[in-house]
């Protein structure tokens, strides 16, 4: 028994148009889980769901604003129509904004707060939802960072944002187990993507890598198996639980 195979799953994705929530699509669908991606930009959904589909997923693009509880309900409801019961949430979209603290406006904390947090927390209590109104269970796996955990200069909106987020996976946890949902959190460290390549190979990047353990930045690759434990069978009996996924760097702050 292959206690991390996602054959005849059904799962969400939100944030899925790039970054990690691209590439969380591409290894749910490698696993055997139909996969609906979601975000805003439904162009590059597109282009996804192309890419899935031509090794043999299934994909469905959705049109998301994790901000706005009418788009999160149609949403969900959209997957749930075309794809079947949803198993599996991966609540990945995220935004940040990095300012000191004197020059960060009320519209700047808002839109990262509204995103980061108040956007995961709509998107799990609708997928909540409908998992108890089926009475299937299911899993949902909230996308935090290290950041949530400890904190960092010129990104504090994105850091309360985390901390939040992280606690509310734990209450989330608690209140869900009855339903057999389970509820936990994925904490990255720094991870290259397209969107934060540049700083991380420049003199800022470079100090920051001396503060990692292992001296390395992770790629999206290295977040495959800990998310594959979350979403499946694998961690059956975990629930509330953080796993960090930062070369160490969490071990010595």
């Amino acid at each position: 028994m292959n206690l991390f195979d996602l054959t005849g799953k059904n799962a969400l994705v939100t944030g899925a148009s790039s970054g990690l929530g691209r590439h969380f699509a591409q290894v749910l669908t490698a696993a055997g889980a139909r996969v609906a991606i979601a975000a805003r930009r439904t162009e590059r959904l597109e282009e996804l769901q192309t890419e899935i589909e031509s090794y043999g997923g299934r994909a469905l693009p959705v049109e998301l604003d994790v901000r706005d509880a009418v788009s999160v309900r149609a949403a969900v409801g959209c997957a749930e129509t075309e794809l079947g019961p949803i198993h599996l949430l991966i609540n990945n979209a995220g935004v940040a904004d990095s300012k000191p603290l004197l020059e960060l406006a009320e519209e700047d904390w808002d839109r990262v707060v509204d995103t980061n947090l108040k956007g995961a927390w709509l998107v799990a209590q609708e997928t909540a939802r409908h998992m108890v109104r089926l009475d299937h269970g299911g899993t949902i796996v909230n996308v935090a960072s290290i950041l949530g955990l400890s904190g960092s200069g010129q990104v504090a909106s994105y850091c309360a944002a985390k901390a939040g987020l992280i606690n509310l996976t734990r209450a989330m946890a608690a209140e869900l187990a009855r339903h057999d949902i389970r509820v936990n959190a994925l904490a990255p460290g720094y991870v290259v993507t397209d969107i934060n390549r540049d700083f991380l190979q420049s003199p800022a990047g470079e100090s920051l890598l001396r503060r990692i353990p292992q001296r390395r930045f992770a790629e999206p690759s290295d977040l495959d198996g800990p998310l594959l434990l979350l979403a499946s069978e694998a961690s059956r009996y975990m629930t509330g639980a953080v796993v960090t996924v930062d070369g160490g760097q969490s071990a010595i702050l």
